[in-house]
């Protein structure tokens, strides 16, 4: 059937059509760097990130741009309260979160392009739309005109009529349309500020994303990214603006992610429920956070609490424990378990193609991986060599690559596994002793812990859920 991809646009999963032959350029909504970046930031990052990856598998050259919003009101409110300059505070935010991208293995950006170094593209775009009449200046602000594009309210599905303004549409009797939206802010004094047609000030926060992406991906795009948070209304104003000025279609498919929730509820300042990434790395390696999306579908609420956090864990063990060399000693392993070992990467291998070309269905294709390696470590229990595990192996190390996953063989005598190894050891002597009440108690222990113990006449052996 070939990739398909839920586009908010039209609220159906469409098959996916790029505007070039194998070539991707996609646009991403980045953070506006005021403060430490928090997990959720982090979520939206991975989503493209392994969106990006599997497009990349699939033999697409994917053009990625994240922008960094570094001139903000919420920038310049930080830096006064801290006694900093706008531009150095936000300087160092961006610093700070290409360190986390870098933790988090998340792939660079083709382009990061950040506000203040793109003023000209943005004072450029907004005297067009002055001059095609979709923009008004008032007192050195310029508005856009929301009632001149005939289509706005589209991508929300909104009727223009029935709009109120939005928490981050200002009310200014100066407007001719309270729906109006700044394009241009005339300085106030002390603000970071540049020369314009209207003269001191700088740009409003929607016409900065639209400028960015047309300087480096052209006036069309395939995908446009980002929070299911911003689909109302920036990225409708985006829309409005960019399809004003050009007469053509912005962006074919718009892809949101949902948004991470903290017991229940969205993760937000006015709550005090943010966790930064830099406290989350912490306690747990950047994998452990990419697992708690892949396990979630891409566009539905996540739900962060620790017991989530532990079935990510469980779930990397999990996966960890299919790259395990063969037992020692091992002899190799029956036919049919070989037979079964083959069968099942195959059809992981196309499990895992078809669950991603449903719309980066990434918790199934998890499903197929653990499949996998249920199977590896049957094998492994059977006597299975390491060259008859190899293929196997290979197959699961591949996926979890194209995943973003970074599955590492452990050195024997290292992490849980050898601790596990080391009790199974103590079991074995235990029933040689006949203390069948103590060693049972191990096992179920371990199986409480998606370890299971199978004995057998050459003796024990372990291996993950």
């Amino acid at each position: 059937m070939g990739l398909r991809v839920y586009n908010t646009l039209t609220r159906e999963k469409e098959p996916f059509r790029t505007i070039e032959e194998k070539k991707v350029r996609m646009y991403v909504c980045g953070p506006t760097v005021y403060a430490n970046a928090h997990v959720g930031h982090a979520m939206s990052a991975l989503v493209f990130d392994i969106i990006r990856r599997y497009l990349e598998y699939c033999g697409f050259e994917v053009r990625h741009v994240m922008n960094y919003t570094d001139v903000d009101d919420k920038i310049i409110l930080r830096a006064a309260a801290v006694g900093k300059d706008p531009l150095e505070l936000a300087q160092a935010y961006i610093e700070k979160f290409d360190e986390h991208l870098r933790d988090l293995n998340i792939l660079p950006a083709t382009y990061k392009p950040r506000a203040t170094a793109e003023m000209q593209n943005i004072i450029k775009f907004v005297e067009k739309l002055v001059k095609k009449g979709f923009a008004y200046a008032v007192d050195g602000d310029v508005y856009y005109r929301v009632r001149k594009f005939d289509s706005y309210g589209k991508l929300s599905h909104r009727n223009v009529d029935e709009m109120r303004s939005g928490a981050r549409v200002s009310v200014d009797e100066r407007k001719e349309d309270p729906l109006d939206f700044a394009l241009w802010k005339s300085a106030k004094p002390g603000e970071p500020s540049w020369e314009s047609p209207w003269g001191l000030g700088r740009p409003g926060w929607h016409i900065e994303c639209s400028a960015m992406s047309m300087a480096h991906l052209g006036e069309q795009i395939d995908i446009h990214g980002g929070g299911n948070d911003l689909v109302f209304p920036h990225h409708e104003n985006e829309i409005a603006q960019s399809e004003a000025l050009t007469n053509r279609s912005f962006a074919t498919y718009w892809m949101h992610n949902g948004m991470l929730q903290f017991s229940g509820e969205k993760m937000s300042k006015s709550l005090g429920n943010l966790i930064t990434i830099e406290d989350f790395l912490t306690d747990h390696s950047g994998d452990v956070l990419r697992m708690m999306v892949l396990n979630s579908g891409y566009r539905s609420p996540l739900t962060f609490n620790d017991e989530v956090i532990d079935q990510a864990q469980k779930g990397l063990e999990r996966l960890q424990s299919g790259i395990k060399e063969a037992q020692p000693g091992a002899e190799g392993a029956p036919a049919g378990s070989l037979k079964a070992l083959a069968a099942q990467a195959e059809a992981t291998h196309a499990g895992f193609e078809t669950c991603m070309d449903d719309d980066f269905n990434s918790a199934g294709a998890l499903g197929n991986l653990f499949d996998l390696v249920r199977v590896i470590n049957q094998a492994r229990a059977d006597g299975a060599t390491n060259e008859e595990l190899q293929a196997a192996q290979a197959e699961l190390t591949e996926i979890t690559g194209v995943l973003g996953l970074r599955l590492k063989a452990t050195q024997q005598g290292q992490g849980a596994d050898a601790f596990i190894s080391m009790l199974v050891v103590l079991r074995t002597e235990l029933r040689t002793k006949k203390e069948w009440a103590l060693s049972d108690r191990i096992r179920d222990e371990l199986a409480e812990q998606g370890v299971i113990v199978e004995d057998s006449a050459k003796g024990s052996t372990w291996h993950w859920k």
